[in-house]
This record gives C-alpha cells, structure tokens and sequence, in this order.
C-alpha cells in the first residue's frame, strides 16, 4: 500500500525556505526531489529593475493549491509543495518557490516544470516593478 500523494501550497508575505519545501515532499519511495526557486533579479528586458512589489488576489492561495493539487494527481508524483510570495520583495529575494518527489528524475524534473509553468500561467498574483529611472510597470495584470 503506497502513502497518499500529498500537495501543499500557500500565499504568504513571509520569506520562502527552500529547505522546508524539499522537506515537505520527502517520500522514501522517492529517488528525486526536484525544487526551483524563482528570484528577485536586478533586470528586465534590458531595465535595470530596483525593486518589486507582488499582489495577489483573495483566490490566489485556493487556486495555488488547485494547481498543486493537479500536478499531484499525476500517478508518478509522490509529493508537492509550492510557494508564492506577495508584498514587497528586494533584488535577490525568493518569490515562487516548488518541489517535487517522484520515483526517478526524469518525471521529478517534468512535474517540477509543469508545476511552475501552471502557477505562472494561472495564479492571478501581480507583479509592480519599478526601474532604477525611476518608472514602474505592472506585469500580468489584467
């Protein structure tokens, strides 16, 4: 008898620990933990980027955990964490992160991948950058 899939995401304004995610996917029938964190970088489309400031919307954390939940229903993914950071974020600061548990490292890195490409695709969090010219943008705002 296998262990129940486990998924488990949240929205938070605290600090992401990577650490903590792989933790939370650790399965001993589990030959790959895949993670990926998404950082705060100093640039964008050739912009020197200052800062950044996410906002999510009520649903976020519901559907995060839809998402996680999806990828965990794959019969060859053991377990799933994922994070989204909202608030104000400095260069160089955590904003998403994901791990993975599967049996190999082939479907751990898909999982992984797919994961993120959904959070991405579907999570209605927003994201205001300003610019070292003092110029800000929204990014996947609606």
């Amino acid at each position: 008898m296998t262990a129940p899939t486990l998924a488990l995401g949240e929205v938070t304004d605290q600090p992401l620990d990577l650490a903590a995610h792989e933790a939370a996917v650790a399965d001993p029938r589990a030959g790959a933990v895949v993670s990926f964190q998404g950082v705060v970088r100093d640039h964008d489309h050739g912009r020197t980027v200052t800062s950044l400031e996410y906002e999510g919307h009520p649903s976020a954390e519901r559907i995060l955990r839809e998402v996680a939940a999806e990828v965990a229903a794959d019969p060859e993914v053991y377990s799933v964490a994922v994070s989204h950071r909202v608030g104000p974020l400095a260069i160089g600061d955590v904003a998403l992160v994901a791990a993975v548990s599967t049996a190999h490292r082939a479907a751990a890195f898909a999982a992984c991948a797919r994961l993120v490409d959904e959070v991405k695709a579907r999570l209605p969090i927003w994201k205001r950058q300003v610019f070292a010219d003092g110029t800000e943008e929204w990014v996947n705002c609606p």
